[in-house]
């Protein structure tokens, strides 16, 4: 929180003098103010009429502001009267070329954000014309956000307020042929745009909430301000304005996504700088992070590509961060812990001398795990530290000479080609992935599981993914955006690989469920580490799938478990991010369908990959088939 802050405006419905509006706002606390960009009584003829030909400005000049307060300070708000989707022919027209002068006139100001008068119902003709705007941006000067302003639920029976936008709407529509989510009106909009990034939402609140499932939507749509009316704060016993108990539970978790606030309506308290204060003290007793979130801080839906420390040796400042984790290694020399009191009965603590081989040993921190859980179970070991980067072999021989001395064996070798000198008791890695095997962990271990006796024990002893499907305008819009060749895909490829993402802005739309399960070691006779599996998920929203999120748990020893499930994360465990597998055009969903999705792991002499299908309710293409998306996916010496 230290380095975070609310940003909160104040909405201004009459604006006589903008200069002073924006100082009493600022100096209220507010961060910056949504004011009219055009006069509300300057309702325009351009068709025809009297008022076409008077030659007044059309509305005040830019240079009541100064340009930096212009592109910091204000949001711009259109004409409430427009109706570009109108029935009426005049009225369309009229309101085309008002729409226009008013964006055309934004982008001269270079103000930051646009916000679109209350969408009502669908309006497929505003959506045209504001996706035409953001994609010729270079041609009208601007590159201001869109934002567009929709109820978090419409009431029962639609007010007037929002069937006529409360200043004269001309449409003669009938209410009734509005549904009454308006989930689906923003669905409907930015569809129309393409998902662009540039077009957002302007959520409103009202006095009523809807019901958990289409909160929990809203928090995976992209957001950019959430506007609080006035007329649903409370009064509380000393007279300040208060919000309850479930508004501040809705305002906080859109906190979580550092959206904006907006305050709109009448002052209804003492003076208008409450209700701001109220916002930054709800927004400075937000529960405390974790360190998880403090670890991800600046990384939420950033698309990065999975590591490769097979093909690719890491780099110090990698082993750096995962070594800061501070539950991963504690549970590791608690499995390490328990393996050797069962291996070393309690008469034989001074006769018997375990083998524990570490492999990957990386710089050294499950061999100092081993150590230090032999120092607790007062047992004595031998530990072989094997790893392939010449770099890192480096760090563990200057800890073999400062620290370990002769209980430690430096072995720089790939473990799978190592001839070793006896067996191991124990045979400890690390070489999970986000997705559990995506770092061939199953390819690795089973190349060394030679070095194990009979009764040998494997840390891990089994990993199992797990996959949910999960609505994410916002990652379908990166994975667009990504370069290729920034990302080593073949051109065209992006949405044909998974990707390691700290996940933020999503919905997930059903609880994750097992896909592949790998057990060490494998006793199998023959050793095959492809796989297949479908699975099928209930969606209890209308929603849109854009893809699966990845994670995966593991059983280190017996009843000792690490997870990024979800639901059982390990509390403050910070080493793995979830995988993300997109497709490459969204699916709508409506509430009762199912979901049906194929995955397969395949494996050549050289590559291992994912490849993935949706087959209910449609039916896309395989993705990544024989590794398109990746020009060296997972390379198998």
């Amino acid at each position: 929180m230290a380095n975070r802050r609310l940003s909160c405006g104040l909405d201004v419905c009459y604006v006589p003098d903008l200069a002073d509006s924006l100082h009493s706002a600022t100096f209220a606390g507010y961060d910056f103010v949504a004011a009219p960009i055009i006069h509300p009584r300057n309702k325009r003829e351009l068709l025809h009429g009297k008022a076409k030909e008077r030659q007044n400005p059309l509305t005040r000049s830019d240079i009541v502001l100064s340009g930096q307060d212009w592109s910091n300070l204000v949001v711009a708000k259109f004409s409430p009267y427009l109706d570009v989707d109108s029935k009426n022919d005049n009225v369309r027209q009229r309101s085309q070329r008002a729409l226009e002068q008013e964006i055309q006139y934004a982008a001269h100001l270079g103000v930051p954000a646009v916000m679109l008068p209350p969408l009502f119902g669908w309006q497929p003709n505003l959506a045209r014309y504001v996706y035409s705007r953001v994609k010729a941006a270079a041609m009208f000067q601007g590159s201001f956000q869109i934002w567009v302003r929709i109820p978090m639920q419409a009431p029962s029976h639609f007010g007037k307020e929002w069937l006529h936008r409360s200043n004269g709407n001309d449409s003669s529509d009938d209410p009734d042929d509005y549904g009454e989510d308006t989930w689906q009106w923003w669905h409907f909009f930015r569809s129309i745009c393409d998902t662009h990034r540039k077009v957002g939402v302007a959520l409103e609140l009202a006095s009523d909430l809807p019901v958990e499932e289409v909160i929990a939507r809203w928090l995976g749509e992209p957001v950019r301000c959430l506007i609080v009316p006035t007329s649903i704060f409370l009064t509380n016993r000393k007279g300040f304005p208060v919000l309850s108990k479930p508004h501040q539970a809705v305002v906080q978790r859109f906190y979580s996504q550092d959206t904006q606030m907006l305050i709109t309506g009448n002052v209804r308290h003492h003076d208008i700088k409450l209700y701001q204060q109220y916002m930054d003290f709800l927004w400075q007793n937000q529960p405390p992070e974790d360190l998880v979130t403090k670890f991800a801080r600046g990384y939420e839906d950033y698309l990065q590509c999975p590591l490769q420390p097979l093909m690719e040796n890491l780099e110090a400042q990698t082993y750096e961060i995962f070594e800061k984790d501070p539950v991963k290694y504690t549970e590791y020399q608690k499995a390490i812990y328990h393996a050797i009191l069962d291996k070393v009965p309690f008469e034989e603590k001074d006769t018997k001398i375990l083998v524990l081989m570490v492999v990957g040993a990386g710089r050294g921190p499950l061999v100092r795990a081993a150590l230090r859980a032999a120092e607790s179970a007062d047992r004595r070991i031998k530990v072989y530290a094997v790893e392939k980067n010449p770099n890192a072999i480096v760090t563990l021989l200057s800890s073999k000479v400062e620290e370990w001395g002769d209980s430690v064996t430096v072995v720089s070798s790939d473990m799978r080609e190592w001839d070793p000198p006896e067996k191991a008791d124990i045979l400890i890695s690390e070489l999970l992935g986000s997705f559990g095997d995506n770092e061939l962990s199953p390819e690795c271990l089973d190349g060394a599981q030679k070095f194990l006796k009979d009764d040998g024990v494997s840390i891990p002893e089994s990993y199992t993914s797990h996959i949910s499907p999960i609505q994410s305008p916002k990652l379908h819009c990166e994975v667009k955006v990504c370069k290729e060749r920034d990302r080593g895909l073949r051109l065209g490829n992006a949405f044909e690989t998974p990707y390691v993402v700290r996940l933020h802005n999503k919905v997930e739309l059903a609880p994750p469920v097992p896909l592949f399960t790998f057990n060490h070691p494998n006793m199998d006779k023959v050793i095959d580490n492809t796989r297949f599996k479908s699975v099928s998920f209930q969606i209890d929203i209308d929603s849109v799938l854009h893809g699966f999120a990845g994670y995966f748990n593991t059983v280190l020893y017996k009843n000792i478990v690490l997870s990024i499930v979800p639901k059982t994360h390990s509390h403050g465990m910070f080493s793995w991010f979830p995988m993300y597998f997109p497709i490459r055009n969204p699916i709508n969903l409506v509430k009762g369908c199912n979901v049906e999705v194929h995955f397969w792991r395949r494996v050549s002499t050289r590559n291992v990959w994912y490849e993935w299908c949706v087959t209910q309710p449609e039916v896309t293409t395989i993705h990544n088939i024989n590794e398109i998306g990746r020009a060296s996916c997972r390379e198998r010496v």
